[in-house]
Parts: structure tokens; C-alpha cells; sequence
């Protein structure tokens, strides 16, 4: 351990020299300074002292800084963002990350800018889905002026996912007609009658029928969505939620293809009530005689071949 540490402060003496001028040395010699500072921070590491790693990894990414080379400054503030987050230090990893992808982009390397924005919403979601969602919102719009738009449409998900777990609805409605778009950019019909069935949902949750019906309507100009099997168990719903079906609306939240959707989704599918209570097909138990018995006898006919 103490080898290591004398070794890091061995590399930290040698980068300052390197960046020491004279009278017969008139530039600091940046590019050495940087990979005597990596070093240390590696030795710093390798001791288990992270802050003095992290500060070995500014240290450097300032060399690279001043010597124009972004990108391996731009790596070496995601290294110092690491040493944080192994001190669980995660919102200023955040910030240190966010700073590479700032230069990743400046250096013309957008793709790696994204990439490292995605790891950093990863790092924070479970702390904070806000500061998630507006790291993948960042990393789509990267990938999006690249034109990268499957990409782009993967980081969106993510967004609109944990809106969704945030009860942010109506930021979520926004969220995943921009994902239909895109998966209508690039002919991807299956997945946009997949996202038709989380907007009903999202809209039905936020009360507001007439959005959810517009939305499978739209629908209708999407090849393949007429008569598949997202268009009738869509109908199906709209139809149960508008006649307050409290039925016919559980049936088709329960079935398969909602009950699998993503988990957020799948939540909203399962809790959604229709207005007021709703009202059940069935005939109540009180009902006897004749009446009563045929409802039953006609509920059993109905059932009798099974949901399908």
C-alpha cells in the first residue's frame, strides 16, 4: 500500500516538473504532465484513496484540456466522475460526466457523448428519476441530430418510462408520441401499435378519453395496425372504458398483451378504473327466479369457450 502511494506522489512530482517553464523552457510540456498524472491516479486508486485519484484524474484531464485534446480530457473527467461514484458520491459523478459529454460533443464525438450520458442516467436513476430522465433526454437528442434514431428512440423509452413512474403524465403523453414518430421514421409498425396501447393508457390515466381515442385513430394510418391484435383489444377497452364496463375494461387490461408490456405500463394497465365506479354486466345476486337464472345460464354460455 505505502509503495503505491509513494509511486502516485513519485508521477504528481514528475507531472509538475513537466509542467514547470524556464528560461530555456518556454512551454509546459502538457501531453507528459497528463500521462504522469494518469498514472498517479491509477497508483492513487490501486492504494484505495479515492479523492486523491479523483483529484489525479482532474489534474490530468486539465493537462489535455490545455494541450486541445478533448477527448482524452473529456475521458479522464468520466474516470474522476468513477472515483466518485465508488465514494457514492453520485450527483457530482453526474456533474463530472455531463462535463465529458459536453466536450465528447465539442471534440466531434457525439456518439460517445450519448453513450456516456445513458451510463450517468443509469448511475442516478435510483436516486433520482428526474435527473435520469433529463440525462436520456439528453442522450436522444445527441443521437437524434446524428440521425442515430434507433438510438435515439432507446433513450426515449427510458424517459417516458420513468415519467410514467413519476405520475408525470402528461410530460409522459409527450414523451411517447415523439417515440411513435421515430418508430414510424424508421417503419418499425409493430413497436408503434405497441406505443398506441401505452398512450391509451397514459391518457385514460390523466382522464382524458378523447386523447386516448385520437390516438388509436391516428393509428388506423399505420400499415398493419387495422385489425391486428393491439387495434381490437384497443377498441375493446375504449368501448368498456366509455360504457364505464368495469368488466369488459379489467378483461382487457388483464390480458396478455398488456399484462406484458414494460412494468410501467403494465402498472397502469392494472390499476385503470373507469369514471365513477363503473358497472358490471353480470346480474346481482339478489336477482331470483327466472330473470336471475337466465342471466346466469347466459354468463356461462358466454364463458363457455373460454376468453378467446
Amino acid at each position: 500500500m505505502a509503495a503505491k502511494i509513494n509511486e502516485a506522489h513519485d508521477h504528481i512530482a514528475k507531472a509538475e516538473k513537466y509542467l514547470r517553464t524556464s528560461f530555456m523552457k518556454w512551454k509546459p510540456d502538457y501531453d507528459s504532465a497528463a500521462s504522469e498524472y494518469s498514472k498517479a491516479a491509477v497508483a492513487f486508486k490501486n492504494a484505495k484513496m479515492l479523492e486523491e485519484a479523483k483529484e489525479a484524474y482532474l489534474q490530468e484531464a486539465e493537462a489535455h484540456t490545455n494541450n486541445k485534446t478533448l477527448f482524452h480530457a473529456a475521458k479522464a473527467l468520466e474516470a474522476a466522475g468513477m472515483m466518485l461514484k465508488d465514494m457514492q458520491r453520485i450527483p457530482e459523478a453526474i456533474q463530472y460526466i455531463e462535463r465529458a459529454s459536453m466536450m465528447y460533443v465539442e471534440n466531434g464525438t457525439p456518439d460517445t457523448a450519448a453513450l456516456a450520458l445513458d451510463r450517468a442516467g443509469k448511475l442516478i436513476e435510483s436516486q433520482d428519476l428526474a435527473k435520469a430522465v433529463d440525462l436520456y433526454q439528453k442522450a436522444a437528442s445527441v443521437f437524434e441530430n446524428e440521425d442515430r434514431l434507433r438510438q435515439a428512440v432507446e433513450m426515449l423509452g427510458k424517459s417516458s418510462r420513468l415519467l410514467v413512474r413519476q405520475h408525470k403524465l402528461d410530460e409522459a403523453a409527450v414523451s411517447i408520441q415523439k417515440e411513435k414518430n421515430m418508430y414510424k421514421e424508421i417503419e418499425n409498425y409493430p413497436t408503434c401499435f405497441k406505443k398506441t396501447s401505452a398512450q391509451v393508457l397514459v391518457h385514460l390515466h390523466r382522464n382524458d378519453f378523447v386523447a386516448a381515442d385520437k390516438c388509436v385513430r391516428e393509428s388506423y394510418s399505420l400499415p398493419g395496425f387495422s385489425g391486428s391484435e393491439d387495434c381490437i383489444a384497443l377498441e375493446q377497452l375504449l368501448q368498456g372504458y366509455d360504457e364505464q364496463d368495469e368488466d369488459q375494461v379489467h378483461r382487457v387490461c388483464n390480458s396478455p398483451l398488456f399484462k406484458y408490456m414494460d412494468n410501467d405500463y403494465a402498472k397502469l394497465s392494472v390499476s385503470l378504473r373507469v369514471p365513477g365506479g363503473g358497472k358490471k354486466k353480470k346480474a346481482p345476486a339478489a336477482d331470483a327466479g327466472e330473470g336471475g337464472a337466465g342471466a346466469r345460464e347466459a354468463d356461462e354460455d358466454e364463458y363457455a369457450g373460454g376468453l378467446c
